[in-house]
């Protein structure tokens, strides 16, 4: 995301990065609330709730407003991660996520996806890495967010078919990114898809 938004700036595009569930103070403490292995016993429809609570404000808040200014919006995922992890991980549906988008989204989408596509264990060990070594700023190392990674494979499984049926549904929207390669390769393989995207300059790594 950040090596991303380096290349647009040097387009001499204004870029915002945000993520999800947060990108706005009542939806970190959402994220705080969802991802951490303390919380217990939440039910998957209470999950589905918050993460559209906090998707709510965030469109509100930080990406309507950078959209009305003409600013490029670079969100580490949106309602297709609802659909894979809680529609199809939770076996909510699909149904029940689209409907909520409708609803509390007013159908924004995203004008272009990237699903970096992996090995589901690798993609998971990576992930527990990542969240295990967490810190704040003052050193201090911050409640985990393994919650998501504690699940089991059938989990992830369905999770994986999920979002490479959305890809298939919305060719349009989503492109399919091989992540298996390196961070460099896959860096190069995203530029290239923004650059004819955007019709960016074609020297933008």
């Amino acid at each position: 995301m950040e090596r991303l938004a380096v290349v647009l700036r040097a387009q001499g595009l204004s870029v915002v990065v945000t993520r999800e569930p947060g990108g706005t103070a009542a939806g970190d403490k959402i994220r705080h609330l969802v991802l951490d292995t303390a919380t217990s016993g939440l039910s998957p429809l209470a999950e589905l709730a918050l993460m559209f609570a906090s998707r709510a404000q965030h469109i509100k808040e930080v990406i309507q407003p950078a959209l009305a200014e003409g600013r490029v919006v670079l969100c580490d995922r949106f309602t297709d991660s609802t659909e894979a992890y809680q529609g199809a991980g939770r076996k909510l549906g699909s149904k029940a996520v689209l409907e909520l988008h409708r609803i509390l989204c007013g159908d924004l989408q995203p004008e272009l996806t990237i699903l970096m596509d992996s090995d589901i264990a690798a993609s998971v060990e990576r992930a527990r890495r990542r969240n295990r070594t967490r810190a704040t700023d003052n050193g201090r190392v911050e409640g985990d967010e393994n919650r998501f990674e504690r699940e089991n494979r059938a989990f992830f499984g369905r999770v994986r078919h999920a979002y490479l049926a959305i890809a298939a549904r919305e060719p349009q929207r989503v492109v399919v990114v091989d992540a298996r390669r390196t961070a460099a390769e896959t860096h190069a393989q995203i530029v290239e898809i923004l650059r004819q995207k955007l019709r960016l300059a074609a020297k933008t790594a």
